[in-house]
């Protein structure tokens, strides 16, 4: 005689219920770690929102010879001025923009903005750059573009690697020519 207990009809429907509850907890447990993180809190946006936040202001200030908006710390500044300084409505507008962009990720690749490759990414902000021109402030990408240059350009990174930074700036000359001025100029 066989010393297995025997497999009723009843003992594999839990079985099959058990497994089938654990793999159904353990795949988001899974994708959840294996997805992209946030290195910062936020105080504005939820996590998500802010994944989203950092990734697309990746792309519209990318790393290049110079620091990159997430190496700026834009994504930070963007959501402190949404917390301290931005309407309800702003922030709203913004929070259902960075929500789309995740949801249209999804449509699209089945995954969130943050976890896309960059081409991926680009053709997104692309389509959505698109339809601002069309739409003006309406759409939550002008203000999002508006938000990450204006972060960019007036930090620490952006307005002394991007820009020339002078100090002290040197006697006026008028009418110089543009290639021996170089790059643009930011005066803090």
């Amino acid at each position: 005689m066989d010393a297995r207990p025997m497999l009723n009809r009843r003992g594999a429907i839990l079985s099959l219920t058990a497994g089938t509850l654990a793999a159904g907890w353990a795949v988001p447990v899974v994708a959840a770690v294996a997805g992209p993180t946030l290195a910062w809190a936020p105080t504005a946006l939820s996590a998500a929102q802010a994944l989203a936040l950092t990734a697309a202001a990746g792309r519209i200030v990318p790393t290049t010879e110079t620091p990159g908006a997430v190496e700026a710390g834009v994504p930070q500044f963007v959501d402190r001025t949404l917390a301290t300084w931005s309407t309800p409505l702003d922030v709203e507008k913004m929070k259902a923009g960075l929500t789309r962009l995740d949801s249209d990720a999804r449509v699209a690749h089945g995954k969130v903005f943050a976890a896309l490759d960059p081409a991926q990414q680009d053709a997104l902000l692309t389509a959505y750059d698109a339809e601002a021109k069309t739409q003006g402030w309406a759409h939550f990408f002008s203000v999002l573009r508006e938000l990450v240059t204006w972060g960019y350009f007036t930090s620490e990174a952006g307005a002394t690697k991007a820009l020339n930074y002078n100090p002290v700036p040197g006697p006026y000359r008028g009418c110089v020519p543009l290639k021996e001025i170089g790059r643009g100029w930011a005066l803090l």
